[in-house]
């Protein structure tokens, strides 16, 4: 039974509004290519969560009538000009003929589970397919994305990309072409195309505009097929600096504070893909001299670090955290980088080590910085040794930071200042410039470019050390850390906004 057609609301003119000289691939395909050429018309980019779409006559009503019903949806009407057009309708058959050079070599059921395997192995050798994967992994390097996703479902293939740590739609394609891509990046990534039943990891290495990138591989079987996620790690990529991550001059000193000590633990949280592992090496960067033996245990190792011994855990092989880490105790090592606490024997291992002189660099899933210690005692490590070895906490999120190019001031409302629970009893928004991205080709028109995180810096003192061995609450803990002088989450994510840095509903988005 098809879901009912609500009426959309009518289309707005905004003659102000530039087009832009790309659109979104995702947005194109919202439109059949036959309905735009007839109404000389093409989705461009979202702005607010409104749609804009660019069209060569907007004061045709008959035609915005028609797309009104075919979208469903509010819209923005942009004047295009009929070069425009054609350059973005030559884009998307450009695409959409690179595509139908793939789905040609296969018929809707062309594979099957009972399909010769050797049949299979010889169709993704063949240049569309190959042609075909490639472009979806340029594709997402050039657009700088951190992930590749490629998800079979019940009627087509879905292409995200994950930029700036938000998933973005790029493709849909027919499911004819499902199975020759999957198993053309099983036999990339060096995975038995035969075994579709269970999860399987792999890895990928090429060339791409001239600078190696590696792609960790990962594949899910669902009730669709198979389901692959790849991780784009650029090799050529340079550590980031602390200075560079977004730290406040204040929270950065704090920090800095700890991780110059010659031993003790220090503790970076967050959930995944926050940024944990990006701070802990620009922290090493620093530490990294000549005088001193560092070692890493990590799963996987995803970037190399000159002068830096780096251990990959290797379960199959017995090598897992807690062996590494005693056999590295054994190296005489200065300072150690423990990728995950995950038990309690790798945590009272790591603890130990902070206490006997060494410098303790590791990461913990955890909401804030004043539940990590607690954290560490509910796995079972004894409360007096997480007091005498931890020094310094710090909880992360990464937030999307505004495009420079098309960023512009702006007066946000009371409501809008409400919802990211701005606290005017500390701090008033007089004087103050806010800014928001209207969209550009530069960022892809999402008004954001790149990415800063946001901090929760705190360090352990003789007053928190006593409540976490009384086992106070976290929000005891919370309370005495923000007394002396912690900055949460939310407030250092504010304080950002304030500078121009990034968006009152990043804020929100990212930190509860």
């Amino acid at each position: 039974m098809d879901a009912p057609t609500l009426p959309a609301p009518a289309a707005q003119v905004d003659d102000s509004t530039p087009a832009p000289e790309l659109s979104d691939p995702a947005l194109r395909a919202l439109l059949p290519e036959h309905i735009g050429h007839k109404y000389q018309a093409v989705p461009l980019r979202r702005e607010n969560g409104e749609l804009i779409v660019g069209m060569v006559t907007p004061g045709d009503l008959r035609a915005v009538d028609d797309l009104r019903a075919l979208l469903g949806e509010r819209f923005t009407r942009v004047a295009i000009t009929e070069t425009q057009f054609a350059d973005l309708l030559g884009e998307r058959r450009k695409l959409d003929q690179e595509v139908n050079n793939v789905a040609q070599i296969v018929v809707d059921d062309a594979f099957d589970e009972q399909q010769d395997l050797a049949s299979l192995r010889a169709v993704v050798e063949e240049a569309p397919i190959v042609k075909f994967v490639n472009l979806i992994i340029l594709q997402a390097v050039q657009e700088r994305a951190s992930d590749i996703h490629v998800e079979p479902t019940e009627h087509d293939l879905r292409i995200r990309y994950r930029i700036d740590g938000v998933l973005h739609e790029r493709m849909r394609q027919p499911r004819s072409i499902i199975p020759g891509v999957i198993s053309r990046l099983k036999v990339m990534a060096d995975i038995d195309i035969a075994e579709r039943r269970v999860p399987k990891d792999g890895r990928i290495s090429l060339t791409v505009d001239g600078a190696v990138v590696d792609l960790r591989v990962s594949t899910l079987p669902t009730v669709h097929g198979e389901k692959i996620v790849m991780r784009i790690l650029d090799r050529a990529s340079s550590v980031m600096s602390l200075a560079k991550l977004g730290f406040l001059p204040n929270q950065l000193a704090q920090y800095e504070h700890s991780f110059r000590k010659p031993y003790g633990a220090i503790l970076v949280t967050g959930p995944t893909g926050s940024g944990k592992t990006t701070t802990l090496y620009a922290t090493l960067n620093l530490l990294n001299v000549e005088s001193r033996n560092i070692v890493t245990v990590e799963d996987p190792v995803e970037y190399r670090l000159a002068n830096v011994n780096q251990v990959q855990v290797n379960p199959k092989a017995g090598l897992t955290f807690e062996n590494a880490l005693r056999s590295i105790l054994r190296q005489d090592p200065d300072i150690i980088l423990v990728g995950e606490i995950r038990d309690r024997e790798t945590g009272v291992i790591a603890i130990e080590a902070a206490l006997t002189g060494h410098l303790v660099l590791t990461t913990l899933h955890t909401n804030d910085a004043p539940s990590t210690p607690l954290r560490l005692i509910e796995m079972g490590i004894e409360p007096f040794l997480v007091t005498s070895a931890v020094d310094c906490v710090l909880a992360q999120r990464l937030a999307r930071r505004l495009c420079d190019r098309c960023k512009v001031p702006f007066v946000p409302t009371e409501l809008e200042l409400s919802a990211a629970k701005w606290d005017f009893s500390r701090a008033s928004i007089e004087g103050l410039v806010f800014y928001r991205g209207i969209g550009c080709p530069q960022c892809g028109g999402t008004g954001y470019r790149g990415r800063l995180a946001i901090h929760e810096v705190m360090v352990m003192s003789e007053e928190l050390d006593k409540l976490v061995v009384s086992r106070a609450s976290s929000e005891e803990v919370r309370r005495v850390a923000t007394e002396q002088g912690m900055m949460d989450l939310r407030s250092d994510g504010l304080a950002k906004v304030a500078l121009g840095l990034t968006t009152l509903s990043e804020v929100s988005r990212v930190v509860a």
